[in-house]
């Protein structure tokens, strides 16, 4: 079984579907414009990335090579259309914001990615933590960028927040730059997305390479001569 620790490492930074794989880029740069759509987005994902893979590692030794693709299709597409019932219900004007990108989710590559290439390969408890860790490594990716847009754009953190949590979260907007702020307009629009998105990509690569070349350095090599041990009689 796949340890825990590997798979929190491949989801939240080795292989984060956001920044390493660049799967589900779509909704990723269209709705971060603040911090509480990404936040939406990104426990809408995380549902649907658990529930199936779970659902596909239940039926892995039951479906067939010819049928698992449409299979998996439909798993996915039914736990969307569930967690978008649940948003109509619950958090319906973040729905209405949201708007084409919740049901979009079925077409997220990263949650048919994990189906396939985890999901449908080992058991129910490990898929479950793929599902979580891919789907929070998400969400961590989209709530960086839609924090840098909306304190750059608006000045204000955590604006909204009602829209997700309920009049009790009314009051959690901050205002970081004062009222007198005017903001800065690229960082709402398209380009701004790009341009956040690009930069988080460039320094986790440079952390990347910052820790590769550490290990590099703390690797010995030894030079020279090496003992050889020999067995049996030498004459």
């Amino acid at each position: 079984m796949i340890e825990l620790k590997e798979l929190t490492a491949n989801g939240l930074w080795k292989n984060n579907p956001a920044l390493v794989q660049l799967l589900g880029l779509c909704p990723l740069l269209a709705v971060t414009g603040s911090f509480v759509n990404a936040l939406g987005l990104g426990l809408a994902t995380m549902l649907v990335l658990v529930g199936s893979n779970i659902s596909v590692s239940l039926i892995r030794n039951a479906v067939s090579d010819a049928v698992k693709l449409p299979a998996f299709v439909m798993i996915i597409a039914s736990f969307t259309t569930g967690t978008e019932l649940l948003m109509q219900a619950f958090t319906y004007e973040l729905y209405q914001i949201l708007g084409i990108f919740i049901p979009l989710i079925v077409t997220n590559c990263s949650i048919l990615g994990r189906a396939d290439a985890f999901a449908s390969k080992n058991p129910i408890l490990p898929s479950a933590i793929d599902g979580f860790m891919m789907g929070l490594g998400f969400m961590i990716a989209l709530l960086l960028i839609g924090a840098t847009r909306e304190i750059l754009g608006n000045g204000t953190l955590f604006a909204n927040m009602h829209l997700l949590f309920g009049e009790v979260a009314r009051d959690w907007q901050l205002s970081l730059f004062g009222d007198s702020y005017k903001g800065f307009l690229v960082a709402v629009l398209p380009p701004g997305a790009f341009l956040v998105a690009g930069l988080l990509i460039a320094l986790k690569n440079t952390i990347d390479a910052q820790i590769e070349k550490r290990q590099a350095a703390k690797r010995v090599v030894i030079k020279g001569a090496k003992r050889v041990r020999t067995t049996g009689n030498v004459t």
